[in-house]
């Protein structure tokens, strides 16, 4: 399972990219994602970014969560009061996904029963799939608030902080 984490500003610039793979049930932490998927992933979640703006005002929770779906791909939002957007997006198989109409990889080999029947993204809209990346959120969010509580910190800026970095790679690891 991989997945990309990005924090989009309030003039729809990214602020903070990261991505990262499953901790969970042996897994090395490490996103499987190919170079031509990584910039699929910007894409698709700024595509997402629609669809937020509508579903924003609907609803009076934070934590949007699973807003939209391309392709194996799950695009989970969580809003801060500033309008700043939290994006993860969750790819079970990112060698299997292809964008393009000729496969460029092999596919890949098929899992069992025992191994999807575990991991989180078995079944994206699941209860437990929707807690843990509500709780990974609620983490980042608190980092995030401490990062920009910084006198240093202008509004838009992109976030460099590795203190920020470690902390949400350490979240990620906590919950994914």
């Amino acid at each position: 399972m991989s997945y990309y984490f990005t924090i989009i500003g309030t003039r729809d610039n990214p602020l903070f990219e990261s991505d990262f793979g499953t901790s969970k049930v042996g897994g090395d932490g490490v996103a499987r994602f190919e170079e031509e998927v990584k910039y699929m992933n910007q894409f698709i979640v700024h595509a997402a970014l629609d669809l937020v703006e509508e579903v924003q005002w609907l609803n009076k929770e934070l934590y949007l969560k699973r807003v939209d779906s391309y392709q194996n791909n799950h695009v989970h939002c969580y809003l801060t009061g500033g309008n700043v957007k939290f994006m993860l997006l969750m790819n079970p198989d990112p060698s299997a996904t292809t964008y393009s109409a000729y496969p460029t990889s092999p596919p890949s080999r098929p899992s069992t029963a025992r191994q999807s029947t575990i991991l989180l993204a078995a079944n994206p809209t699941s209860q437990a799939t929707e807690e843990a990346v509500r709780q990974f959120m609620n983490e980042v969010y608190e980092a995030w608030v401490k990062c920009i509580m910084n006198s240093f910190y202008q509004a838009n800026q992109v976030v460099t902080s590795p203190v920020f970095r470690s902390r949400v790679a350490t979240a990620a690891k906590k919950y994914l």
